[in-house]
C-alpha cells in the first residue's frame, strides 16, 4: 500500500505550539506594510528610516522598517527568498500589528513574448511548493483577495501603466525547472515561476490579512530557445524602484479604504515612471 504523503496530512488545528504572538510583542505598527524582496531599494528607502523590530534569526538580521509615505506610516520588510522563510518573517510581521500587505517581486517567465520588465499581476498561485500546505487544507492553487485585486489594477489604470494578470507557478526548487514542468504550467494558464507567492497567499488567508502582489519579468524560462535566458533581469533598478513605489500607493489605497485619487504628487510621478 503506498503511504500518504506527510504534506497532504494537513492539520486542522488553528493553534501551534509555537504561536507567533507568543514570541512577537504586537507593538505601535503601521496597518500596512510593503513586503520587498529587492534588498537594493529596501536599503535605499530604508537608509534613515525608524527600525520597528530587530528580528533576529540564524542567516541574520531581519529588520522591519517604518518610512513616511505621502503623510502616513508604511512598514517595509525584506521577507527572503523561498516560502519558508518568506512566510515565517511574515507571520511575525502580523504578530507585530500590520494587517494589510503588498509585495513586490521579480519572477522567471513562462512566454518568451513577455518583456523584461514588464509589470504582471497574480490573481492566484499554482501550490508547488511546501509551506503553503500547512495553512492550508490541499488544492491546486490559492487565489489574491478580490480587495487586493482591486486595489492594485485601480492603481495601475490610474498610471496608465500596461500590465498582464493571470496565474503564477509557486515552485521549492528553482534548478528542478524541468521543460516538462514548465510546459504543463503554461497549458493550465500560468504566466510566471516564482518561489513564494503561494506561502504568502496561504499565510494571508489563514491570519486573515490582506496580500496583495506585483511581479515583473524577469528570466526567461519558457525554453523557447532550447535554454534558460537570464535577460539581465536583476540589473532593472528603475523597474524594482517603480514596483515599489506602486506598492506603497497600493498599501495606501487599502489602508484608506479608497480608491487611488488619480493625482499623483510630483514625486509619486516620478517613482511611478509616469
Amino acid at each position: 500500500m503506498t503511504e500518504r504523503p506527510p504534506i497532504l496530512e494537513y492539520d486542522a488545528n488553528s493553534k501551534a505550539l509555537i504561536e507567533p504572538s507568543q514570541v512577537i510583542r504586537p507593538n505601535d505598527a503601521p496597518e500596512a506594510c510593503v513586503l520587498c524582496f529587492f534588498s537594493e531599494v529596501v536599503s535605499s528607502v530604508c537608509s534613515s528610516a525608524r527600525v520597528l523590530s530587530l528580528n533576529q534569526w540564524a542567516d541574520g538580521p531581519r529588520h522591519l522598517y517604518e518610512i513616511d509615505y505621502q503623510g502616513t506610516r508604511l512598514a517595509v520588510i525584506l521577507p527572503g527568498v523561498g516560502g519558508p522563510l518568506a512566510a515565517g518573517l511574515f507571520e511575525e510581521t502580523i504578530a507585530f500589528g500590520c494587517k494589510k500587505f503588498v509585495v513586490c517581486g521579480g519572477c522567471g517567465v513562462l512566454d518568451a513574448g513577455i518583456a523584461v520588465g514588464e509589470i504582471l499581476v497574480p490573481e492566484s498561485a499554482v501550490r508547488d511548493e511546501g509551506t503553503s500546505y500547512y495553512y492550508l487544507p490541499a488544492s491546486r492553487e490559492v487565489a489574491v483577495q478580490p480587495e487586493a485585486l482591486s486595489a492594485i489594477f485601480q492603481v495601475l489604470d490610474c498610471h496608465s501603466l500596461r500590465y498582464r494578470r493571470g496565474k503564477t507557478w509557486t515552485t521549492d526548487a528553482p534548478y528542478r525547472e524541468t521543460s516538462n514542468k514548465v510546459a504543463a504550467r503554461r497549458q493550465e494558464g500560468c504566466l510566471t515561476v516564482e518561489m513564494e507567492a503561494a506561502a504568502l497567499l496561504a499565510v494571508a488567508q489563514f491570519r486573515r490579512v490582506r496580500l496583495g502582489y506585483f511581479l515583473y519579468g524577469g528570466d526567461d524560462v519558457s525554453g523557447t530557445l532550447g535554454k534558460w535566458n537570464d535577460r539581465n533581469w536583476k540589473q532593472q533598478t528603475s523597474v524594482r524602484e517603480r514596483l515599489f513605489w506602486l506598492a506603497a500607493e497600493v498599501c495606501a489605497a487599502m489602508r484608506c479604504g479608497i480608491t487611488s485619487a488619480c493625482k499623483p504628487s510630483a514625486a509619486r510621478v516620478a517613482h511611478c515612471g509616469d
